[in-house]
């Protein structure tokens, strides 16, 4: 039996309006939009990309620097809508896009579960029974009543990465999150998205490490400067991406 679409991309484009000079107040800006006399450049980050990802599958993207791997993700988060074509997503998501997203970094690590836990739609309740998971996994015990604030980026990055993949999302959006902290923590993250893609989660990953998208994902987008290059097998496409 076939397994159910869970993300299907339809000719997507996304463009982005650019402003060629710099402007010293908001009002400056405001005034010269008026009078017309703000020159406009078109940037198209992505330019009809289709592919669909189907339940249980992990897909990479990957692509150089600029080539539309984050702004597709948030295409597919629905943070971005875009400029032409299509997105469509079947179930929950559970978004790790950008570091620290979500958190308020006055409040401590504690308080920030339970607040990260209401923007992804869990109730309070359903996080009191996942937060003995969470301090566990992200391995910080000592440090639950300190500010966020205070935290160094591969602790923010333990955290939100605990809090995201609690329960079992339909999909899993991860962007570059597993490129901080230590290599063991990385292997403790991959080990708990290989057993989610077990339990059917689809999972959407960006890296810039191809061994670590080799070893998560078995299709491939590969996307050049907002184009999508290739689409198919992981390690066919990875290969091909190393010779170039």
């Amino acid at each position: 039996m076939e397994k159910k679409i869970m993300i299907k991309v339809d000719n997507v484009s996304m463009r982005f309006n650019l402003s060629s000079e710099k402007f010293d107040s908001f009002k400056e800006y405001v005034i010269k939009t008026l009078k017309k006399q703000v020159s406009v450049e078109e940037f198209w980050a992505l330019q009809d990309v289709s592919f669909e990802l189907r339940e249980g599958e992990a897909l990479g993207l990957i692509g150089l620097n600029g080539s539309g791997k984050s702004t597709m993700l948030k295409t597919i988060a629905g943070v971005l809508k875009p400029t032409k074509g299509s997105v469509s997503v079947n179930g929950s998501v559970a978004p790790l896009i950008e570091l620290g997203a979500g958190f308020d970094m006055d409040l401590t690590a504690a308080e920030n579960v339970y607040l990260n836990g209401a923007l992804l739609g869990y109730p309070r309740k359903e996080m009191e029974k996942h937060y003995n998971d969470i301090v566990e996994f992200s391995e910080l015990h000592d440090f639950m009543n300190v500010p966020v604030k205070n935290f160094s980026s591969g602790m923010v990055s333990r955290l939100a990465f605990a809090i995201s993949t609690i329960g079992t999302p339909d999909i899993l959006i991860v962007d570059e999150v597993l490129s901080v902290g230590d290599f063991r923590f990385q292997e403790k993250c991959e080990q708990r998205i290989q057993a989610m893609i077990d339990k059917g989660t689809t999972i959407l990953f960006v890296s810039h490490s191809i061994q670590q998208v080799r070893r998560i994902c078995n299709k491939i987008v590969w996307l050049d400067h907002g184009h999508m290059k290739r689409w198919g097998d992981a390690d066919e496409i990875c290969d091909e991406y190393e010779r170039s």
